[in-house]
């Protein structure tokens, strides 16, 4: 059974390391309007305090847009405890959470994903444009090139295989990666 926690007793964590700027929160709190149950599988981490109130060590953020939408009381569901976890570990959790580890895949989302989705759901997708605002048909103008990779064991394989080639009419460049 779901009881409520009462969201003034949650205190915005004075140690928090993380900021969010005006148009990100924006984004933010629309995409807990619009999902509120993602709040379940994202809760808020936090532990107790000596006074009783719980502080965020993850998600204050969203404990802010909670705020600023209005809710008084969320459902546990939405909150975590860490209270058995020691100070470095809380700290180090602190960090951990924030640190974004991975990149977009901007080919992927372009051609599998709505962007207008993408953008509604807060993600900021950056426009490509060229200097006339139209995206010329360039494939006319593609020359097909066939190409071989040989990988040398040393700088002197490399360079005696690039004679031999070149002697033997072929056109080559030498590459060191």
């Amino acid at each position: 059974m779901c009881k409520p926690v009462k969201l003034n007793n949650i205190k915005p964590n004075p140690n928090n390391p993380r900021l969010i700027k005006d148009d990100k929160f924006k984004k933010l709190v629309k995409s807990i309007q619009d999902f509120p149950e993602m709040m379940e599988k994202r809760p808020i981490v936090c532990v107790t305090d000596t006074d009783g109130k719980l502080y965020p060590l993850g998600g204050n953020m969203r404990f802010k847009a909670l705020q600023e939408i209005g809710y008084k009381d969320i459902p546990d569901t939405w909150v975590v405890l860490a209270d058995e976890w020691t100070v470095e570990q809380r700290n180090e959790f602190v960090i951990k959470d924030n640190v974004g580890f991975g990149e977009w895949d901007w080919e992927q989302l372009a051609n599998e994903w709505d962007a207008e989705k993408l953008e509604e759901w807060g993600l900021d997708v950056p426009v490509f444009k060229n200097s006339d605002d139209d995206f010329k048909d360039l494939s006319s103008t593609i020359e097909n090139l066939y190409r071989i990779e040989i990988v040398c064991i040393d700088e002197e394989h490399q360079e005696n295989t690039y004679n031999k080639l070149i002697e033997q009419g072929h056109e080559c460049r030498l590459l060191t990666l």
